[in-house]
């Protein structure tokens, strides 16, 4: 295995940086999708498809992330055989994992399509907003199997230990995206319509060229056509990534919940809760990159029998995390109506944008120690456990918050914001105490 994708040796802090910048480098670059179909149809359609694009978007991001924890139990497993020299296995992993994504996305086309009109209805959305919320989500189901080709293609090369292709794929289809979002909405003015279509056409670019990409560089591991099928490794992967999805699942639709609450405001509140949302987007990106990576160079340390090389990066993740995270949380506390500034001119809107961003602002900070411990127990397989504790501060604080919150007479979008801060800060406490717990079960497997 080439040694720049090889975390077992070598300066930990400099191994997982290097590894992060690309991730985060993409992660930037998908954020961008939403934040530019937000921002052409906030410029240049109307303040009813701004919330019809927030809503959508939030039923859409259910199905890609539950899609995105699933890929998760990928990267961990093709980690897992890379530092323990089973790379042999990889050729199995990747041919199940075909079958198994390619059903899912049919089954997922065909529901999307079809339950459009009763979701829009279910997320109370604004009388205004319906209609297109249902365009919205109608149209990215059409094309939901390029958003999980992408998912499933990158974590592949994660687990490889090779984030720099996954960011030329986003990257490609970043630019057809604004390409597509000018000249669908801001040319043709198809509103909602164009923003979707905008979105689905990048992601078909972008699978599309990866294909060819990946024939012509070809892979590190052997691979034929006979392991294409189901296989005992489809369940090894699904094993680990199941619990991820369920929890990404239920917390989603916990955002679902809240977006229903802050619909109920008005349509203000619910375009300006859309327009953080976006901001939200990339101020959770250095927590997010910091996860995935995490998951990657400690499951290849793990694999290696490097439990002291699997500290370290959780350490060094959340210093690094929290020292970024203090600068943006900052930024957004105070200049949060700058940046929703760069996505409608509606002052309103901006307003109550900003708004939610000054409760959800130290989010920034805390979810850099959240989530170098979840990369931390994913990269040792706990995925249950990660699962437990995501579902616990979504359900026991951060939507029963949300709720007490949104149904007072003075309801405001900064304390709905909170709930967030709030709900991981209990999340920290449960991890921790669950680390310490953990190391002390090592400790003890090396006296006996």
């Amino acid at each position: 295995m080439d040694t720049k994708h090889d975390f077992t040796q070598g300066n930990i802090l400099k191994k997982l940086v290097t590894f992060m910048v690309p991730v985060f480098g993409a992660l930037i670059l998908q954020a961008m999708y939403g934040a530019v179909d937000l921002m052409i149809v906030g410029w240049f359609g109307t303040t009813a498809g701004i919330s019809a694009v927030s809503t959508g978007s939030n039923i859409v991001n259910l199905v890609v992330f539950t899609v995105t924890g699933l890929s998760m139990g990928i990267t961990v497993l093709i980690s897992r055989y890379i530092g323990e020299g089973k790379t042999e296995r990889i050729g199995k992993v990747l041919g199940g994992v075909i079958c198994f994504f390619l059903i899912l996305s049919v089954v997922l086309t065909i529901v999307m399509i079809f339950a459009a009109p009763s979701l829009a209805v279910l997320m109370q959305a604004p009388e205004e907003a319906v209609e297109l919320t249902t365009l919205y989500v109608r149209i990215c189901g059409g094309g939901i199997i390029f958003v999980i080709a992408y998912n499933v293609i990158s974590s592949i090369f994660r687990g490889l230990g090779n984030s720099k292709l996954p960011l030329i794929f986003v990257a490609i289809a970043c630019v057809v995206n604004i390409v597509g979002d000018l000249l669908f909405v801001a040319v043709f003015h198809m509103n909602v319509a164009g923003a979707a279509l905008a979105t689905i056409l990048a992601q078909a670019v972008s699978v599309v060229l990866s294909i060819v990409i990946i024939r012509k560089q070809g892979l590190p591991f052997p691979f034929k056509k006979e392991d294409i099928g189901f296989s005992p490794e489809v369940w090894k992967f699904l094993k680990l990534g199941l619990p991820i999805a369920l929890q990404e699942m239920l917390t989603n639709m916990s955002f679902l919940v809240l977006c229903a609450l802050i619909n109920r405001l008005g349509l203000e509140a619910s375009s300006g809760y859309g327009v953080a949302q976006k901001i939200v987007t990339f101020v959770m990106l250095v927590p997010s990159s910091l996860m995935q990576s995490m998951s990657s160079v400690v499951g290849q340390n793990v694999g290696a029998g490097k439990e002291k090389r699997a500290k370290a990066a959780m350490v060094s993740g959340m210093c690094v995390g929290a020292g970024v995270g203090i600068l943006i949380a900052v930024f957004v506390f105070f200049c949060g109506d700058v940046l929703s500034l760069a996505f409608t001119k509606e002052a309103p809107v901006i307003a109550r944008s900003w708004e939610y961003l000054k409760g959800f602002a130290p989010e920034a900070v805390l979810t850099s120690f959240l989530f170098s411990y979840i990369g931390y127990f994913n990269g040792h397989g706990m995925t249950l456990f990660v699962m437990a504790q995501g579902l616990a501060q979504t359900f026991l604080v951060r939507l029963p918050m949300s709720y007490i919150m949104s149904i007072q007479p003075d309801a405001n979008l900064t304390s709905i914001g909170l709930a967030a801060p709030t709900a991981t800060v209990f999340g920290i406490a449960i991890c921790s105490t669950s680390f310490i717990i953990y190391q002390k079960k090592l400790k003890k497997r090396v006296i006996s």
